[in-house]
């Protein structure tokens, strides 16, 4: 419940993962009172209902206080005055109470409060049901906020500051907790609520680690292939126009590869209304300079990830040769991995021409620069952080409002890579190595591992989820 464009539709749209609730920006829009199942598992484990505003509050009240004999107001009013198009919004706001439902009270911190404020609170103190407010400050504007909370306190069990905006997983499984104080019967039916949110919650990461681990595979070891005639390649320049087109074939067939797999992301996490800003290292390119440089491993850290996963590579040679090589493979492994390393301008894959009955083949991959993975995890990481983290209620912000409530202020551009361990770098080294191959590695589940508890750290706030990048 509450005022006219409080906040309320952005508060049942977070709290219920549900960004297709309706919310408009303007004073009364919500006209009908509405449910919104939680439904995890195909269960329906909790419901929101969210109400008109109060029409009549002064009138309520007053027949409230004049028939405080009653021991369900809400009931009592409801029978007589039900059929009255002059309370139709207060009926339908009470007529959940009346059947046993609990009272969350929204309100927009960032006003001062008015007569009819308090009017609205001792009419729901009432109503004896068990009440929670939320204090909805959508802005930077605190001032009000001491004031709100005193005269809550006198009327509500709990009273929760909660951006409906911004309100990240732990704050949404915080304000679910809160919701036990107020009413001890309703402790078993919470606890069930929040146990399956975090079950379904770490489903959603495993998911999202699946997708994230089958885009690496797939991207290192995309190959592009054309047959021209040879009798149509007219000169060297277009050879090189092919080789060239190649290129941009392959980078396209990576484009599109992080796009499923963003839209699959999108999809665990329940957006469907998706708005991210020309700023944002996601909108650009990703082969464009400022992704580039922003995101992935400094070129030293490359260097030593690419010597112990080129060091892997020689190894396999050395097998191939039956030992002969006695360990030379490795050496050169090693040193082959580490220069490519320390160029990070080196091409992105390798271009095969073969000349056979009159054709040339030119293919292109799997994907031989070994930074570009490191770019490639961090933007779908980035992107994972922001499907966690971004507000369902978010549609109704106003993000060029003066006083909105800032984005944290990140300083540097970053992804998450770099700040790994040099051990976590040479696991997903050796990793992409075996992806470019198409073959099985016992590092593919530590660079799960790895992917899993990035995004639990996300998850909890323990690792800035960056989402203004």
């Amino acid at each position: 419940m509450g005022h006219p464009n409080a906040g309320k539709s952005s508060v049942v749209a977070t709290l219920t993962e549900n960004d297709r609730i309706a919310i408009d920006k303007r004073a009364g829009t919500t006209t009908t009172t509405d449910e919104y199942p939680v439904i995890i598992d195909g269960r329906t484990v909790m419901t929101f209902i969210d109400t008109p505003g109060f029409q009549n509050p002064s009138d309520v009240l007053e027949w409230f206080q004049a028939h405080a004999e009653e021991t369900d107001l809400a009931g009592a009013f409801l029978a007589a005055h039900g059929d009255n198009p002059m309370f139709s919004h207060d009926c339908a706001l009470l007529r959940p109470v009346a059947k046993g439902a609990g009272i969350i009270l929204v309100v927009d911190g960032s006003k001062r409060i008015k007569e009819k404020d308090r009017t609205e609170m001792e009419l729901l103190r009432l109503t004896g049901r068990p009440r929670m407010a939320i204090l909805n400050n959508l802005s930077n504007v605190n001032k009000h906020m001491p004031a709100w909370q005193d005269a809550l306190n006198k009327s509500f069990n709990s009273v929760r500051e909660f951006n409906a905006h911004r309100a990240t997983y732990d704050e949404r499984i915080a304000l679910l907790g809160a919701l036990k104080a107020i009413d001890q019967r309703w402790e078993p039916m919470l606890e069930e609520t929040i146990r399956a949110f975090r079950e379904d919650w770490a489903r959603r990461i495993e998911q999202s680690t699946d997708t994230i681990i089958q885009l690496m595979k797939e991207a290192l070891s995309k190959r592009v292939t054309r047959i021209v005639k040879v009798d149509e390649i007219e000169s060297d320049d277009h050879r090189e126009a092919i080789k060239q087109q190649l290129t941009e074939a392959l980078q396209q067939a990576l484009r599109q590869l992080e796009v499923e797999a963003q839209q699959r992301i999108r999809a665990h996490f329940r957006h469907n209304v998706w708005d991210v800003p020309a700023t944002s290292l996601l909108a650009k390119d990703l082969f464009s300079e400022e992704v580039e440089e922003a995101l992935g491993l400094r070129q030293r850290q490359v260097a030593m990830a690419g010597a112990a996963a080129g060091a892997v590579s020689g190894g396999v040679i050395d097998l191939g040769l039956g030992g002969l090589s006695f360990g030379t493979g490795a050496l050169i492994g090693g040193l082959v991995g580490g220069a490519l390393g320390v160029l990070g301008g080196a091409a992105l894959a390798k271009i095969d021409i073969q000349r056979t009955l009159g054709v040339e083949r030119f293919s292109m991959g799997p994907v031989t620069n070994p930074r570009f993975p490191f770019v490639l995890l961090d933007r779908i990481i980035l992107y994972a952080a922001r499907a966690m983290n971004w507000s369902h209620g978010r549609q109704a912000a106003d993000e060029t409002a003066p006083n909105r409530v800032p984005e944290r202020d990140i300083k540097h551009k970053r992804g998450f890579t770099e700040e790994l361990s040099a051990e976590d770098h040479r696991t997903l080294a050796r990793f992409f190595t075996a992806a470019r191959r198409g073959k099985e590695t016992p590092h593919e589940d530590q660079s799960r591992a790895i992917v899993v508890t990035i995004l639990q750290g996300l998850s909890h706030s323990d690792i800035d989820a960056r989402v203004g990048i």
